[in-house]
C-alpha cells in the first residue's frame, strides 16, 4: 500500500487542506492595467483612449469593437458599456523625457525597470505608473495626478484652460469602489440624455406645426386683402368719363409743353401764336427761320426727260 522502500509519508503529503489563495503580482497588474490596453491586451499606443469608467483602450481596438461585436469574444464584457465612440474621450498625455522604451535594450540583457512609466503628470511631474491616483478630464481629455488638483484648486483645466465641473473628473483605474461610482454617475449622465433628447422633440414637432398654420392662415388673409382692393379700382374705371379722359389729356399736354391731338370740335392754333420759346417754335416748318428768302432759293432747273 505504498510506503515501500522506507519512504515515510508526511502530515500534508495524506491530509488534503485548504486550497491557499493565489496572490497576485502587484507589479505586474499594475504594468497589465497601465501599459495594455483593457481590450485587445495589447501594449497601449497613440491614440489612447479611456471610457467613463477609467479604463484605457486604443483606440484603433474600440473601433473595430464597434464595428464587430461579436458575442465570441470573451474581453468584449470589459467594453460593454461603450455604445459609440462618442462614449470614450481622447487622452492628452505628458511624454516622460526619462522613458527610453527599448531603445537602449538592442541586446535584450538590459534590466526593465517597472516604476519607470511612459507619461509624467505635467503639473506636479509624478509618473503615471499606478504608483500614484491619475485622473482625467471628461470635457478636454487632459491627464493630471490628483495630487495636482486638489493641491492647485481651479475651475479651469490647468494645461488648455477648459472650464470642467466635478462630475467631468474621472479617475484612470480606480479602486472598485471608484468604479462603483463612476458608473452610477455614468448611468445617471446617460438617462438625462435620454430624458432632454425626448423632451425636445415634441418641442420640435410644436414649433413645425405652430409654423404650418401661421402659412395658412396668412395665405387666405392675403387673398381677402387684395380682392376690395381690385374692387375699388375696377368701381374707380368705370367712373371716369370720357370728357374728363379728353381734359385730362389736354391739361397734360400743356404742362408738358406737347402739342397732343386735340378733341373733337376743337379750333386748331398755329405754333407761332403759342406762348412758347423760339427755340421751341423754330422746330417746325411754320417759323420764319424755316422760310427762304428768294436769294437763298435755287436758281436753276432740273432736266427730267420723262418731261419730253
Amino acid at each position: 500500500m505504498g510506503c515501500d522502500g522506507g519512504t515515510i509519508p508526511k502530515r500534508h503529503e495524506l491530509v488534503k487542506g485548504p486550497k491557499k489563495v493565489e496572490k497576485v503580482d502587484k507589479d505586474a497588474e499594475l504594468v497589465a492595467q497601465w501599459n495594455y490596453c483593457a481590450l485587445s491586451q495589447e501594449i497601449l499606443r497613440r491614440p489612447i483612449v479611456a471610457c467613463e469608467l477609467g479604463r484605457l483602450y486604443n483606440k484603433d481596438a474600440v473601433i473595430e469593437f464597434l464595428l464587430d461585436k461579436s458575442s465570441g469574444k470573451a474581453l468584449g464584457k470589459a467594453a460593454s458599456h461603450i455604445k459609440s465612440i462618442k462614449n470614450v474621450t481622447e487622452l492628452r498625455l505628458s511624454d516622460n523625457p526619462a522613458w527610453e522604451g527599448d531603445k537602449g535594450n538592442t541586446k535584450g540583457d538590459k534590466h526593465d525597470d517597472l516604476q519607470r512609466a511612459r507619461f509624467i503628470c505635467p503639473v506636479v511631474g509624478l509618473e503615471m505608473n499606478g504608483r500614484h491616483r491619475f485622473c482625467f478630464l471628461r470635457c478636454c481629455g487632459c491627464v493630471f495626478s490628483e495630487r495636482a488638483l486638489k493641491e492647485i484648486k481651479a475651475e479651469v483645466c490647468h494645461t488648455c484652460g477648459a472650464a470642467f465641473q466635478d462630475d467631468d473628473v474621472i479617475v484612470l483605474n480606480g479602486t472598485k469602489e471608484d468604479v462603483e461610482m463612476l458608473k452610477s454617475r455614468m448611468e445617471e449622465r446617460r438617462l438625462r440624455a435620454r430624458l432632454e433628447k425626448k423632451a425636445k422633440k415634441p418641442k420640435a414637432a410644436e414649433s413645425v406645426s405652430k409654423l404650418d398654420v401661421s402659412e395658412e392662415s396668412a395665405g387666405p388673409s392675403k387673398i381677402k386683402a387684395g380682392k376690395p382692393e381690385e374692387t375699388s379700382l375696377d368701381s374707380r374705371e368705370k367712373k371716369i368719363t370720357p370728357a374728363s379722359k379728353s381734359a385730362a389729356a389736354a391739361a397734360n399736354g400743356s404742362s408738358s409743353g406737347r402739342v397732343g391731338k386735340p378733341p373733337c370740335g376743337a379750333a386748331k392754333r398755329s405754333i407761332a401764336d403759342s406762348e412758347e420759346s423760339e427755340a421751341y417754335k423754330s422746330l417746325f416748318t411754320t417759323h420764319s427761320s424755316a422760310k427762304r428768302s428768294k436769294e437763298e432759293s435755287a436758281h436753276w432747273v432740273t432736266h427730267t426727260s420723262y418731261c419730253f
